[in-house]
């Protein structure tokens, strides 16, 4: 039986994170407004402006429903803006959802034309390195008690978290042809 696995789509690129979960046995709900979340097993926060999201997550009244879905148990995982979106600071003030005990530093790599890609080795991912997109992306700085490191790049930058079923990623793995995180986010939301 196929999952339904919302994707906020308030900005950013939600389409892909559906399309992705289109090519597994799940089934993509684009999340607009809070009702849009009844009957999900998970949410994926997608990469995109995280001022832009988390503002209109204010102004729709998301930030309660999601952080009850936390607190239900159901996971969440955030993609680049969505990771930000997550944390518990970024140095500056815009709206967080405070689920990750996670400092963030945005555009850690500076700007669009500093993209880049390489491959990662993921905990808990087996097949290989997982091909990662960055772009204008952020880091994470510091993890606080519980919150698990999954990746670093070669030198050491922490790129993937997760403290049970909360999960976040600095880059962007909607925009590859890999599946395996969307699968693993899948089967997480499925056992939930």
């Amino acid at each position: 039986m196929s999952v339904r696995i919302g994707v906020l789509a308030l900005q950013g690129d939600f389409a892909e994170h559906g399309a992705m979960l289109g090519r597994l046995d799940a089934e993509p709900v684009e999340v607009r407004q809070t009702s849009d979340m009844d009957g999900i097993a998970g949410l994926i926060i997608p990469g995109g402006e995280s001022t832009t999201i988390g503002k209109l997550m204010e102004r729709y009244g998301f930030r309660e429903p999601i952080r009850d879905l936390a607190q239900s148990g159901k996971p969440i995982w955030g993609t680049c803006a969505g990771l930000i979106l997550m944390a518990r600071d970024v140095g500056r003030c815009q709206p967080l959802l405070n689920l990750l005990d996670i400092t963030v530093e945005r555009n850690a790599f500076g700007r669009q034309t500093d993209s880049f890609e390489t491959d990662l080795e993921i905990e808990g991912i087996s097949g290989g390195p997982f091909p990662a997109v960055f772009i204008r992306a952020p880091v994470v700085r510091d993890v606080g008690p519980g919150v698990q490191v999954l990746s670093r790049l070669e030198d050491g930058t922490i790129v993937a978290v997760r403290r049970g079923r909360l999960f976040g990623t600095a880059f962007h793995p909607e925009l590859t042809g890999d599946t395996r995180l969307h699968a693993s986010f899948v089967e997480m939301a499925r056992q939930a």
